[in-house]
């Protein structure tokens, strides 16, 4: 009697789990980067060239955004451009020192935590079909909890970013010159469905192993 409702109460439990493996899937973040302090390290959301052909870097931030977990997002878009650049071959372009860009990151969903991406970048040359420029990210997490948090509590949400982005040349990208900023969202209050689902189907499979040999009895 006890076995049975031990089973009986597997069976309900793997259709909870199925049941929380669907609404983990619908969790949503809102997040933006549209915050004081994303900038370059000398301040503004441009950088100019250092050298030959009038040439700028600038960052487009997004503002509040929603998000399901987990989920690859963009933090914003870098975009290169240099109307007087030639291609390589034609031998004018333009060279940018080395330079910081700090991203902020704003966890509207946790009350508005903070935390910063610093971007550091050795710099590059540009031209028409060519740029050089390449950014490293660190830290690699900001969140759970107070983890790399410039202020606030992110609580159970946590962003990651790319290891690093390759700025594309002022001809390249899906929009001329843009370099899309990627990266994840997640939270730690949200199961894996995929982990939910095999657990909830191996509970409902007990469950009904047991009531076919008890059928068949």
């Amino acid at each position: 009697m006890r076995i049975g409702r031990l089973v009986q109460a597997a069976s309900v439990t793997g259709a909870v789990l199925f049941i929380l493996a669907a609404n983990a899937s619908a969790a949503s973040i809102t997040f933006n980067t549209n915050t004081a302090g994303t900038a370059f390290g000398g301040g503004g959301l441009s950088l100019g060239q250092s050298s030959g052909q009038t040439s700028t870097l600038s960052f487009v931030a997004d503002p509040d955004t929603s998000s399901g977990v987990p989920s690859g997002i963009n933090f914003g878009n870098f975009t290169l451009a240099c109307a007087t650049c030639t291609t390589l071959a034609g031998g004018s372009g333009a060279t940018f020192n080395a330079f910081t860009f700090n991203l902020v990151v704003t966890d509207v969903t946790d009350g508005g935590a903070t935390g910063t991406f610093v971007g550091t970048s050795s710099g590059g040359s540009v031209y028409l079909d060519q740029s050089t420029i390449q950014i490293t990210w660190s830290p690699a997490q900001l969140g759970t909890g107070t983890n790399n948090a410039t202020s606030g509590n992110f609580g159970p949400t946590y962003f990651t970013i790319t290891p690093f982005t390759i700025i594309v040349n002022p001809t390249s990208g899906a929009q001329v010159g843009s370099t899309t900023l990627q990266g994840t969202v997640n939270s730690s209050a949200v199961p894996e469905p995929v982990t939910l689902s095999l657990v909830g189907s191996g509970l409902l499979a007990i469950g009904l192993y047991r009531r076919k040999r008890g059928v068949r009895a």
